[in-house]
């Protein structure tokens, strides 16, 4: 389905549409300062009308749920056909129904990641673990498509398919766990619900942790703000504890009077579990400014964070937050020459999409180890866990 265009600037006649069906390439990827790119390409985004947008004309639909462009686009977009109803044009005035099929095919630019490479640590017939960079986000999700763990094994070792076991937060690195065929991947997944499966990570804190520490406390995330807080229930008090519950182990590795290596082994697995956990303990990852401070930070008003850049763009699946204005954001160099622009792209001739700063910092947080009936993987730890 996909083709090299020869016009440097493309027109809509000449444009072959990716869809989830086309596999990353390796030459899709391009490497700038550091950082890991993806080759703007053309991709059509299918959605389904939900309740709350049906009774809306389609214009207002996108430029309310999708803030990421402004409202001149989305009546061009549907002028154009590069919105569509059902396959169909439509005017700038029609007012969607319930369930109806909606696309719109847009010029995707894909935000960048560390370019480090994800180290193939065993690859056995039914399971490839990896250590995951930080960064890097497991699977497609939000405005990542390719520049995943999985799409870049793909396009640089033709592994397919591939069935994450288990998540990691993209700002976190180490462990992966991946079963080659969904029937591996269903036995790790009934062990992980049994609670058969041991978990530990390595995190380095501020101050001198205790030598060990059990929290127990109720994790609640708050989606909007992607963000956790913890909650101890009181015997004394009628009013239950919010979020679910949850109880990390912690043993303190080593210490240098400023900061400490811990490990963290989770029992259970909630949103920013161990993060929250240890911010909780009065010992927070020493570089994780989500939760060094105590103060909420409402980020729908700070412009799209790297904690939060899966929710924002349209793709049609999920309402997405306001962009920051122009002089918000770290313009990305232009490199115009590695890829064919696109007259109606919003975010043309650069690489990234509007948004990112491009500040971002590795977690110190890593996945040392997953252990279950008759299996154990582990990844080495990374250079900042030895302590000076």
């Amino acid at each position: 389905m996909k083709r090299k265009m020869s016009a440097r600037e493309s027109s809509d006649k000449d444009i072959v549409w990716q869809t989830p069906a086309n596999p990353p390439e390796p030459n899709d990827f391009i490497f700038r300062n550091g950082r890991r790119y993806v080759r703007p390409y053309h991709f059509e985004f299918i959605a389904h009308v939900k309740s709350r947008w049906a009774g809306k004309t389609i214009v207002d639909l996108f430029a309310e749920e999708f803030k990421g462009r402004p409202y001149e686009y989305y009546v061009s977009a549907v002028e154009s056909g590069r919105i569509q109803v059902d396959g169909q044009m439509v005017p700038i005035s029609y007012i969607v129904q319930p369930s109806q099929k909606i696309s719109h095919f847009v010029h995707r630019h894909e935000p960048p990641v560390m370019s480090w490479d994800v180290t193939i640590v065993q690859k056995e017939p039914e399971v490839l673990t990896v250590c995951k960079p930080a960064s890097v986000p497991v699977h497609p999700c939000g405005q990542y498509r390719k520049n995943t763990v999985v799409g870049i094994l793909q396009a640089e070792h033709h592994f397919t398919p591939l069935f994450p076991v288990h998540r990691l937060d993209r700002l976190v690195s180490g462990l992966l766990i991946l079963a080659r065929n969904a029937n591996k991947a269903d036995q790790f997944r009934q062990q992980i619900e049994a609670g058969k499966v041991h978990k530990e990570y390595i995190a380095k804190v501020t101050g001198v942790f205790p030598e060990e520490k059990v929290v127990n406390a109720n994790v609640d995330y708050n989606a909007r703000e992607g963000r956790s807080s913890v909650e101890v229930g009181s015997d004394q008090s009628d009013k239950p504890a919010k979020g679910k519950d949850a109880c990390t182990k912690f043993t303190r590795i080593c210490t240098n009077g400023t900061h400490s290596v811990v490990l963290c082994e989770p029992v259970t697995g909630r949103t920013h579990q161990i993060r929250v956990h240890l911010q909780y303990t009065g010992h927070p990852i020493a570089n994780d400014t989500l939760y060094l401070s105590e103060e909420v930070v409402c980020r729908s008003t700070k412009g799209t964070t790297a904690d939060r850049a899966a929710f924002a763009v349209a793709t049609c699946n999920s309402s997405a937050p306001s962009f920051p204005h122009d002089d918000q954001v770290v313009k990305d160099v232009h490199y115009n020459e590695d890829f064919e622009l696109d007259s109606m792209c919003t975010n043309c001739p650069n690489l990234a999409p509007k948004g990112y700063d491009g500040n971002e910092e590795a977690l110190w947080l890593h996945c040392i180890r997953y252990s279950g009936p008759g299996w154990s993987y582990e990844c080495p730890y990374p250079d900042w866990a030895l302590l000076s």
